[in-house]
């Protein structure tokens, strides 16, 4: 394993705490600071994820606070219903491009969409379904 040199200042009190786990676990602090940036990264990215699938899904998230003091009072989120029917910029916002490209997929055809007098409307299903490249869903 390639190692590379990281040199940070902390406070004085996280700096003794330190300290005193060098001592307890009878390791050497670089390899306690290791240990706990790999496992703060992979909560981060797993939070990072459960946030994602929260948002798509609906769903619950859970956020973890240090042992250490008390944590006062309590807050629970509730992600909103994703409409089934997009308008043209909900569509645009949900693949993450401006509205003219949306329009001249749909347009054209390449984008799964119904007009609507002068509204183009979007299924979400029929979007990510097509973003995703499933076979029925009309060619990128």
């Amino acid at each position: 394993m390639s190692e590379r040199a990281l040199f940070v200042r902390l406070p004085a009190a996280e700096a003794d705490r330190l300290d005193r786990a060098r001592l307890e676990l009878k390791q050497a602090k670089r390899e306690i600071v290791r240990e706990l940036v790999a496992q703060h990264l992979d909560e981060v990215r797993a939070a990072h994820k459960h946030r994602v699938l929260a948002g798509l899904k609906g769903g619950r998230v859970v956020v973890d606070v240090p042992d250490e003091g008390v944590a006062v009072g309590r807050h629970s989120f509730r992600a909103g219903e994703a409409p089934e029917v997009l308008s043209l910029s909900q569509a645009a916002e949900l693949l993450a491009v401006e509205e003219a490209v949306v329009r001249e997929l749909a347009e054209g055809g390449d984008l799964p969409a119904r007009k609507l007098g002068n509204e183009w409307r979007f299924s979400r299903a029929a979007l990510l379904a097509w973003l995703g490249g499933e076979p029925n869903s009309p060619a990128r």
